[in-house]
This record gives C-alpha cells, structure tokens and sequence, in this order.
C-alpha cells in the first residue's frame, strides 16, 4: 500500500489547510483600478504584512494595475500559481477554480458571494456547481462568501480590511463563519493581550469546513486555545472527531453556536424531537467531544482569558478573597445562579485565617462576620495560600484589577507574588472586577508579566466562564466510553425486519404496536396487550388480562393519540370496553386509519418518566431523559447525553434531572428500581446506534417505574424521511 492510500481523512485535511494558510505564492483573482475595491486592499495588506512570496494581480482585460504588472491568465505566471484570492463575479467562479487547478494551484480563498447564502434557485444551483469543481479538482477551498485568512507565522493576511492589524504569534486560533465577529472576537482578545495567531474565515464552506481547522489546529504545538463562530456543522461525524482531537491534545474549543428556530423544533413529529433543541443537543453531544459552548462573544474573551493563563480545576468548589460586601453578595449570587457554589471552609483552613485576619470578608466562611486581609502584604499572600491549601477549593477568585498606570507599587507586588503562588501551586486562580473596563497600554505590559493568573471583568461573566471551564475540566476528565452490547444481537435483526423501506406517501411513524415490538426487543418491558379488530374481541382480550385496562387507537398516521381522544383508562368492565372500542372508533377513525384498538393493563403504582432520542442533523443522535407524562413539555425537567451509554453515563444522565433525585425515596415515597431505568437507558441506547440514520426519533411517555421493574406504558418510533423515499 503507497503512501498516498495509506494518508487518513485527517491528514488530508490538515495537509488541505496547511497549503491554505501557507502558500507559496498568492494569485489576485479580479484585479481591477476602481477606487477602494477589496482587490487592491487584498495587495496592500500583503505588501504591508511582509507576505514573503510573490503576489501576482490576474485580469484579462488589464496589462498592468497598481502600478505593477498584471497578467492576463494564469499560464502567463512566471511560476506555477499556489493560492488564489478570487474576487471575481459568482458566476464565474467555478469554471475559475477548475482552471486554477489545472495550472498547479493548490488552494483559494472565495471571498466572491451569491452561493448557498442566497435563496434564490439560480445561486443555489452554483452553490451545487462550486461544491462538485471543489470535489474534483481538491482544491483546499476557504469560502465562499468569506473574508480572508490571518497566519502570522507566514505574513499572510488576505483580509480587505484597511485598519491596522496585529499580525503576530499567539496562543490562540479562530475560525468563524462570520469574518466581521471573527475579527471582533481577534480585537477584543488583542485588547486584553492575548493574540491570535491564525484567524480563518470559512464562510459557507463549500470546500473546507470547520472540522477541517479545528483538526489542523488540534496538531499545531503553538495553539492552546480554539475559538469558533459556528452557524451550523456541515459533517457531525468529523465535526465531533476533530473536537475530540482537539479534547485529547489538551485544546478547548471555544464555541458561539447560532441554534435552531422554535418553529423548527415544534414541528418534530415526536415530543423528544421538540425537546432536544439543536443548543440543548450540541451541548450534550458536542460538549462530551471537547466543545465548550458560550453564550455571547463576551463570554468568549472570558473563557479563553482564563484557559489561556490557568490550570484546569479539578473540581468545581470555589473560593474567594474580597474586600467589599457588595461584590462578595454579588458573587454568591452569580454562583448560585450558573451552578457554582462557595465552598464552606476546613476548620484547618479558618484558623490559619483567623491568625492572619482582621477586616474585610472571605467568601466561603460559614461565619456571619468574615475575615479580611487588608493589614499587609504578608497577611494578604497567607490567606491566598490558605485558600489554595482547603481541600474543597478548586478555583480562588480574587478581587482586583489591572493597574492603568504607574504608583501602585504594593498592588503590582501582590499581583506578582499571586503569580508566583499559582505557578507553584498548580490551583487556577483568576481576578475578577466588579465591571468591565478597558486596558492601557502600560496593563497589557504588566498583564505579560503574569502568565500565570486569568484577569476575568465583571461578576456574571467571570462566574459563566469559570463553570464553562469547570464544565470542560469535568468531561475532560472522564474516560472515553466504548460501546457494549447490553441486548443479545438476535435485536439487530428485529430491528432490520422493521426498519425496511417504506412507500413514499407512508407514515413516518410506526404504530405504537411495532414501536413496542422494537422496545421490547432491546429489553424495555412494555404491558400486557393485544391488538382487538372487533368490540368482542377487545372484551375478550380484556377478561384474559384482568380489569381494569387501558384502550388506545392504533394507526402509524396518528403519533399522538391522547390529543386525539384516542386514549380511554380505567375500562373496569365489558361494557365499558366495548363502548370504548366504539367511542374510539368513531371518533378517530374519522382522523386516521386505524389498525384496531389496543387494549393493555392498566399500570399503576410508580414515576411517570419520559426516554427518548432524537438524532439532531447537526451533531447526531442523542439520548433523553426526564420527568414524563402529559406535563412533559410544560416542565421540560430533561437532560441530555450522547451515545453510547453505559452503566455510569446512564446514572450520570439520570442524575442530573430533578426526577433522580425521586428515585432513592423522596419524603416517605418509596425507592425505586433504579437498575430497571439504567437498563432500558442502555437498550435505548443500542436501539439508537443499530438504527444509525433510519430512524430519528424515539418517545417512550410515560415510561413507568416502579419499586420493581419499568414499564414503556408508549411508545413512538419516528422514521428517517429516506426510507419513505427510497425505492428498491
């Protein structure tokens, strides 16, 4: 095998980005004299930033512009060309790229619009032009609809923009669909001295996507910090694989997701697809790859602040020095508001304080009063190190700002012995300001003397950033699952026999009698039950199971049957089974064809709680559990995890609802089997990852547990729109 059938997915897309962002030479697509065009902004840039290689203007209808020689073609180069800046109209774009590469080129940059981001069908159908050019000729492709790309280490900066730009090493590296918040988010950073070595804008990545730079940078020594804009993930599957890279090379990715429309989310055919909102689903699935999601581009300048500068916490205890009760107040609020809580201090800890203290307040004192540090440096530094020494404390934050100029020598001698500490002890510690507030040129210069401590502005944002780090920290932790079986492979089988392809014009839904088939299959227990076509034969499948019973319409065209009045309970007698099979009957088979009427016991005794899955076409499949029954979508007591699950991600997952905390016994209730749920969470889990894409989502509300066992009282099995539509 050669070498070239030997390269991964991977190194191929790192080797697409690095001809990108260090080509040998750049080709100016479009090149024209009209005044402030973004082509000769792209060439000033280039001269100004030092690019080392040539820059060639292309145009045919000019010999020469801004004052150079410009070439009519690309066979008239002096050397093969490398990478191409097109800026010319879309229409003309692909045929372009296909010529570029026929004459050597290796990667373009596609600032040009009037592809996907257009609605229209014309622009739409270029879109689809692009992309097959792009496949074929394997051109590296930033673009369309971009703004350029930044690489200090090669002098690159094909950006239009005239204002000047710090174009030099950092820890950090951006891409962002958006190039006008990339650069806000590479400003900002600048601003509080933290630079950005490498910014990519990827625009509607018709070529390469944001997994392809999130890969690249994963295996790139002098990147510690990766920041995303995100608008939508093109490929989950390489998506969550270049997260995880990124995750084991120890590189959070730093992400601002744009999320779904609530009237996407309410037109799922199932309740679990309306719950799993595209943030909540990214979160969980996204979030356990290595992705650590933050709400505002603020929140991004915080959290890499403090990733950039601190160590990783090993729990999520915090600490805290202040010297006013209004931010110790505001703080223990913004703790509590995002998760976090002050730690109650070792009685070790309060009397190494005691000896040191007089006025001010420690945060995490359970006493009324509070210590302080104020009457000296020595004292200050004590209570920073006792802080550090409580084994509860994770994280100590500490009340101070960035001098803006010279005359604070005591102040400078305590940021500098806090440095000290932290690079000794190995505990993050971080700063944090009662508001934002900008630097001064003299900050920044102290700022690079303290590598070692996060300088976090104003109280809401430090406390969001901290449990995005603790958040990050915890999964960071954890080790990778791997996929047991926890059902024999015979369910497999089953599973096929059902999910074939279907009419177009079909149900997407199963009916609840082959949705519980499929349950039953992966170990979920479900009811005693029979199907009835006739009034008689529903009382006799009622007098076998025993009053009283349950009856329910079925018919793969009606998902939710309660809505429709297809649901009647407590059926304690014949007559009242066989007005119920013709109540139902006429009622709702008005609406859909029925396949007859279900008639099941009636379960009783237990918590009504809700399994689900839903594969979101942004990150994939993903597991759902909570409090269940008819005030399901009111009370939205839910979480979320990625498959597989095995034995601790399921009672991880179950934990973090308040319907867990029920399952030991809540107020004299009784305890419940909590093994029972931890196994249909694991079958459910198989079901999904053997379904892979043919089905993409699962309810089972209300799913009964009870002192022993768990019952799927429903069940719901919505099908992938493809085997609808696919015809053999």
């Amino acid at each position: 095998m050669d070498a070239k059938t030997k390269m991964t997915a991977l190194d191929r897309s790192a080797a697409k980005v690095e001809a990108l962002l260090n080509p040998r030479n750049i080709v100016i697509l479009g090149a024209t004299d009209r005044p402030g065009n973004w082509p000769q902004r792209v060439w000033r840039n280039l001269q100004r930033y030092g690019f080392a290689g040539s820059v060639y203007p292309v145009n045919p209808n000019r010999d020469s512009v801004w004052d150079t020689r410009c070439y009519k073609s690309f066979a008239e180069l002096p050397e093969k060309p490398d990478h191409i800046v097109v800026l010319i109209p879309a229409a003309f774009v692909p045929d372009a790229l296909r010529k570029a590469a026929a004459a050597g080129a290796r990667s373009a940059t596609i600032m040009t619009s009037g592809f996907s981001e257009a609605s229209d069908a014309a622009s739409q159908e270029l879109a689809g032009r692009l992309a097959r050019v792009i496949e074929e000729t394997g051109l590296a492709v930033s673009g369309p609809n971009c703004l350029g790309n930044i690489n200090a280490a090669a002098t690159l900066m094909t950006m239009p923009d005239d204002r000047p730009q710090v174009v030099a090493d950092g820890p950090v590296a951006i891409v962002g669909q958006s190039g006008g918040l990339a650069m806000a988010i590479k400003r900002t950073l600048e601003e509080r001295g933290v630079n950005s070595s490498v910014v990519v804008t990827s625009g509607n990545e018709a070529g390469l996507t944001t997994a392809d730079y999130i890969s690249y940078f994963a295996g790139r020594p002098e990147t510690r910090v990766i920041v995303s804009y995100l608008e939508s993930v093109k490929h989950p599957e390489s998506f969550l694989a270049a997260c995880r890279a990124a995750r084991a090379a120890g590189k959070p990715v730093v992400v601002v997701k744009l999320g779904a429309s609530e009237d996407g989310r309410a037109a799922a055919l199932a309740h679990t697809g309306a719950l799993a909102g595209s943030m909540e689903a990214f979160d969980a699935v996204a979030g356990a790859a290595g992705a650590v999601r933050v709400r505002t581009l603020d929140d991004v300048v915080e959290a890499v602040e403090f990733f950039t500068h601190a160590s990783l916490p090993k729990g999520k205890g915090l600490g805290g020095i202040t010297f006013s009760g209004g931010l110790r107040g505001l703080l223990l609020d913004a703790a509590a508001a995002h998760g976090l809580r002050f730690v109650t201090l070792a009685p070790k800890t309060l009397q190494r304080l005691e000896k040191l203290l007089t006025v001010g307040t420690i945060i995490g004192n359970p006493l009324d009063s509070g210590f302080a540090a104020l009457t000296s440096a020595d004292a200050y530094i004590g209570c920073v190190e006792a802080l550090l020494s409580d084994p509860g404390v994770d994280v100590l934050l500490l009340q101070e700002e960035l001098p803006r100029g010279p005359g604070t020598e005591r102040k400078e001698t305590n940021l500098r012995a806090v440095n000290e500490i932290a690079a000794r002890i190995g505990k993050p510690i971080s700063f944090v300001t009662m508001i934002s507030h900008g630097l001064t040129d003299y900050s920044r210069t102290l700022r690079a003397e303290l590598p070692h401590i996060a300088f976090l502005q104003e109280v809401d944002k430090t406390v969001r950033a901290v449990r995005s780090v603790t958040d990050y920290a915890e999964r960071a932790r954890m080790k990778p699952r791997k996929a047991t079986r926890s059902v024999p492979a015979s369910a497999k089988t089953k599973l096929d026999s059902v999910l074939k392809r279907r009419p177009a014009g079909a149900p997407r839904s199963l009916s609840e009698i082959e949705s519980k088939a499929l349950l039953k299959a992966y170990g979920l227990a479900c009811p005693r039950e029979g199907l009835a076509t006739s009034a008689r034969q529903a009382v006799e499948i009622a007098a076998r199971i025993g009053f009283p019973v349950v009856a329910k319409a079925v018919s793969a065209a009606l998902p939710h049957k309660s809505d429709a009045g297809g649901v009647l309970l407590g059926l304690d007698s014949a007559k009242a089974v066989r007005d119920a099979f013709a109540g139902i009957t006429s009622r709702v088979g008005k609406r859909a064809k029925l396949d007859g009427i279900l008639v099941a016991e009636m379960v009783s005794g237990g918590l009504e709680l809700v399994l689900g899955a839903n594969r979101d076409p942004e990150v994939g499949p993903v597991i759902l559990f909570g409090t269940g029954g008819v005030d399901l979508e009111l009370l939205r007591d839910v979480a979320l995890a990625p498959p597989p699950l095995d034995e601790a991600a399921a009672e991880a997952l179950i934990a973090r609802t308040r319907a867990g905390t029920l399952l030991a016994g809540y107020r004299g209730r009784p305890a419940l089997d909590k093994k029972a749920l931890v196994k249909a969470l694991m079958g459910l889990s198989q079901l999904v990852i053997d379904a892979g894409d043919r089905i993409d989502s699962i309810d089972i509300n209300p799913f009964l547990l009870r002192k022993k066992g768990g019952v799927a009282l429903d069940g719901l099995v919505v099908l992938a729109p493809r085997l609808l539509t696919e015809q053999g």
